[in-house]
Parts: C-alpha cells; structure tokens; sequence
C-alpha cells in the first residue's frame, strides 16, 4: 500500500554531479524519518544520510561535505544530491522510509535501487 521509488542514478565522471529522488506513494499519513543507504560491490550496506521529518540531517564521515540529502514534505519525497562524486561512490543506493499509512501502524518502507557509477 506504499511504494518507494527512486530515481536518478547512472554513470558519472569523477567529480561530476548526480541528484537522487525517492517518491512515496500510497495512503499515506505521516512520514518520519528518510534515508538513504548505499552498498558497494562486494562490501556491507551503509548509512549515507539521512533526514527527520523536522529536518535534522546527519550523514555518513565518507560523504560529509559532499553529499546533501532534502525532502519535500508535500511531495513526499527525499533527494540526494551529491557533488564531488568519487569511483568510490559506485554503490546501488536505496532509500528508506518510516511510514505510517492509513490502516497500518508505522513501520519501514524500502525502494528497489538505483544504480549509481562513477568512473572515467
């Protein structure tokens, strides 16, 4: 009853740009927390940043200075607009979402992923 789906991913030259979106939808009563994870071939998944329903951020030490995660409340949805990307940004990034919706308690939702490349 509430989908996640990202967007924006893709293949990015070292130092390039690439801003990530995350849509919820659905019978939607009230979003808390959104995050973004991302995990790297070969590697376990990690926090990368993430974002409360008042706005606090926080963010992983790898992407701090770089990374900067938004949400548009009316919209439901939570951007990830990263700079300076480097080869080792490379990771499938998902995001995350505590959602309490209509007939349901408040629970985590996840989207499928979005692909994000960077290499020369």
């Amino acid at each position: 009853q509430v989908q996640l789906v990202e967007s924006g991913g893709g293949l990015v030259q070292p130092g390039g740009s690439l801003t990530l979106s995350c849509v919820a939808s659905g019978r939607i009563l009230r979003i808390n927390d959104m995050v973004w994870y991302r995990q790297a071939p070969g590697k376990q998944r990690e926090l990368a940043a993430v974002i409360t329903s008042a706005g606090g951020t926080n963010y992983a030490d790898s992407v701090k200075g770089r990374f900067t995660i938004s949400r548009d409340n009316a919209k439901n949805t939570v951007y990830l607009q990263m700079n300076s990307l480097k080869p080792e940004d490379t990771a499938v990034y998902t995001c995350t979402a505590d959602v309490a919706s209509l007939g349901f308690t408040l629970r985590a939702y996840w989207g499928q992923g979005t692909q994000v490349t960077v290499s020369s």
